[in-house]
């Protein structure tokens, strides 16, 4: 029995910290990926660019009809109503696949009213932007997709879609905490794009909110170079299907794999390979720049700081609690948090846990730790809408989930 334990963690060492390329720890998004498989040959039009994008459309469609991931016992989930729309857009848009959109359709026929029903009362944003503007999509396809549209949660959703793009409209500085921005879903909008305000929005590494589909849709509108950069290197990256934000941080998934050894008891078999994990972040934090206020990302950046801050300091590590404590320091911040708090629980929940390590004269940790506090209460009372944002029920949603809506969790 001992020797078969051994075993195991040998195993799990070679295939979690052995130079193991970060990104084959994270699934490739459908929905994603499909976007990318529609953007066309500059060349050639008739012909798409992404060729790889298109494959990977093409072989990874689910037994049952569905492209995606499902839950943990492979049934679909919501995400995989739009991500199994956009893959069969891609594959009409090629004029290839027929017998699978036609398995699609029969899918989205016979399950989306259930799938739809299921989150009638906790409705995702990024799901009552993107299901609308995704049926738009396919019914200018070609693709006519029938289903009971008196679903109630469809009826709801459709107005948000509408008050989400006359908010884009009206206001051009959309509000700068909430992430990911209206504009990350640019693939939701209609066809007429102020391109001028679409890259003004382009960001360092040429993406548009490290969004694949948002940037893939960028480029179409735009033609803009950056953006087929940031495309071609994503392509080139992660050439069997893309992820759902590029880049990752991969101090992130440093940090994921730590804390998920912890939670499972598991962390006496991994001392060397914690401390060496642990050792990068701890020096990564230490070199970078004096805090700057994060843009658009505060939930995701409290998440990681606050994640960041408690591991550090289990073991042993010399570091300050304005680490994750500099949201204290900015009212705007705290007003957005308080404001929107069921949507900040599980980060809550992460910094409470991060204040507990407190040593005599911390004030600042007694602050977080009661303005966390009060933010939980007050969530307990309700259902929170961010089921999905920061729960760590898995690897894979614990690097992916907390980068973006997280919502961002876009399927």
């Amino acid at each position: 029995m001992e020797s078969s334990i051994k075993a195991l963690v040998r195993d799990v060492k070679e295939e979690m910290f052995l130079d193991i390329d970060p990104y084959s720890l994270i699934a490739a998004s459908a929905y994603d990926t499909a976007w990318l498989a529609m953007v066309p040959n500059n060349s050639d039009p008739s012909q798409p660019m992404f060729m790889n994008c298109v494959n990977w459309v093409l072989i990874n469609q689910k037994e049952v009809g569905f492209w995606g991931e499902g839950d943990g016992h492979g049934m679909p989930t919501i995400e995989c109503l739009p991500a199994t729309i956009a893959c069969m857009i891609a594959l009409k848009k090629w004029n290839i696949g027929q017998t699978m959109i036609n398995k699609g359709m029969a899918f989205i026929q016979a399950n989306a009213q259930n799938l739809i029903e299921e989150i009638y009362d906790l409705c995702p944003r990024w799901f009552a932007i993107t299901f609308p503007a995704i049926l738009e999509l396919a019914c200018a396809n070609g693709l006519e997709i029938i289903f009971d549209l008196c679903s109630r949660v469809l009826k709801t959703s459709l107005p948000d879609y509408c008050g989400y793009t006359f908010q884009f409209h009206r206001d051009k500085q959309a509000d700068s905490y909430n992430y990911p921005p209206i504009l990350a879903y640019l693939e939701a909008f209609p066809c007429s794009i102020d391109e001028e305000h679409v890259v003004k929005n382009l960001c360092k590494d040429g993406s548009l909110f490290q969004s694949p589909s948002a940037t893939a849709r960028a480029f179409m509108a735009t033609k803009n170079k950056d953006y087929l950069a940031y495309l071609q290197s994503l392509v080139h990256r992660c050439p069997n299907g893309v992820p759902p934000i590029y880049p990752i941080d991969e101090d992130l998934i440093k940090l994921s794999m730590v804390n998920q050894l912890k939670r499972l008891g598991l962390a006496e078999h991994f001392n060397q390979e914690i401390e060496e994990a642990l050792g990068q972040v701890y020096r990564n934090y230490m070199n970078q720049e004096s805090c700057t206020k994060p843009i658009n990302s505060v939930a995701s950046k409290l998440y990681k700081d606050s994640l960041a801050f408690w591991l550090l300091r289990m073991n042993g590590y010399n570091v300050s609690p304005w680490i994750f404590c500099w949201f204290l320091l900015d009212e705007e911040i705290l007003d957005h948090i308080q404001k929107d708090h069921e949507l900040f629980s599980s980060v809550m929940l992460n910094v409470h846990r991060a204040a507990d390590l407190m040593f005599p004269g911390e004030c600042e940790l007694e602050d977080a730790k009661s303005f966390s506090r009060m933010l939980l209460n007050k969530s307990t009372r309700m259902e929170t809408r961010d089921k999905k944002n920061f729960s760590l029920p898995n690897f894979h949603e614990v690097v992916i989930n907390s980068s973006s809506e997280h919502e961002k969790g876009k399927p």
